[in-house]
């Protein structure tokens, strides 16, 4: 079956990637509706070819049957509720909610269960994070110990939007960055959090007092095993990527390392390699994952079985809002 869709709210280029999973499998988009100025909306129309759409009303039409929206992350909550009011399933960037407001909100939208909600989780949609899945849950790595995420982030802060660099509307580092590995770790390892222990620092930029840009956090699994998570805001211009984001796996028989982001001397693609008792360090070979997070999400709408639910949404958001009100919180202006 196919689809219309919209967009409603579209304050991040991460939209991007929904509209263009939802063409290539055939849906049609009726337009992108976002009551801002930031010339976001219509940079994302002018690449795609779409109309931009002055009434909101338009997309809340019965021939409009899925909303897509990267609206600023305190308003995405709106979103939802708004799609549940006109039976719309929606689809979001992350993180889909911003603080224990709207996450007890997102808990009465699933509660209720008239719509279907979807993230952007691209985490769970690689072909080496898929790869390492596979391993591990076919015991190659033995039981799984630990697992270390590193995830910097370029900042180029002339690009970057006002809401961006406010804690209220952004819900700050921990919410917006580390809710992927969150949610990796859970995914992976099948196992919950025992316990989460965070830390957010600040180092740069005054002008904005509630920007945090980097943060730790140390996972106990229930059951065994142990996570670190850790992204900032630190990647050098002159990366060739946004970000060299790194997953590094402990087992007991053996370990593994994914560069997501490819690696300039190796290549430019994702790369995963492995060793184990038995094989020695060695480049794994993996295979495009076929299955897309829209595709994903088209399953949960049509009752099919699909790789994310609103459990585990429900979760890593909990994860992420519960970690950043628990933060130590380390102001290191002026201590230099």
């Amino acid at each position: 079956m196919t689809y219309t869709f919209g967009i409603i709210g579209c304050q991040h280029g991460h939209i991007s990637m929904f509209i263009s999973e939802m063409l290539e499998l055939g849906h049609t988009c009726a337009g992108i509706f976002d009551d801002g100025d930031s010339g976001m909306p219509e940079s994302i129309a002018r690449r795609f070819g779409l109309p931009l759409v002055r009434d909101r009303d338009e997309l809340l039409s019965p021939s409009v049957q899925i909303i897509g929206s990267s609206a600023v992350n305190n308003r995405k909550i709106d979103v939802i509720e708004l799609c549940e009011r006109h039976g719309k399933h929606v689809m979001l960037d992350k993180p889909i909610v911003s603080g224990r407001g709207g996450l007890d909100r997102l808990a009465n939208v699933f509660g209720r269960g008239a719509i279907q909600v979807g993230m952007l989780l691209p985490t769970r949609f690689k072909s080496t994070t898929v790869a390492l899945k596979r391993m591990a849950e076919a015991g190659e790595l033995g039981d799984l110990v630990s697992i270390s995420m590193r995830k910097p982030h370029k900042l180029t802060p002339s690009k970057r939007l006002d809401w961006h660099f406010s804690k209220e509307q952004n819900g700050g580092i921990i919410v917006d960055l580390l809710v992927h590995d969150f949610d990796y770790v859970r995914w992976l390892t099948g196992k919950e959090f025992k316990s989460v222990q965070s830390i957010a620092a600040k180092n740069i930029l005054p002008e904005y007092p509630h920007f945090y840009d980097v943060t730790t956090a140390q996972i106990v699994l229930e059951g065994g095993g142990v996570a670190q998570l850790y992204a900032d805001w630190h990647t050098p211009e002159a990366c060739w990527s946004w970000g060299d984001c790194r997953i590094f796996v402990v087992g007991t028989r053996g370990s593994a390392e994914l560069r997501m982001s490819g690696d300039p001397a190796v290549d430019m693609g994702e790369l995963m390699f492995s060793m184990t008792h038995d094989q020695p360090f060695a480049r794994v070979d993996t295979v495009k994952e076929s299955l897309t997070m829209c595709g994903d999400f088209i399953n949960r709408i049509e009752g099919r079985p699909s790789r994310v639910s609103h459990r585990d949404l429900l979760l890593v958001s909990q994860a992420t809002v519960e970690a950043d009100e628990r933060a130590v919180m380390l102001n290191n202006i002026g201590s230099r």
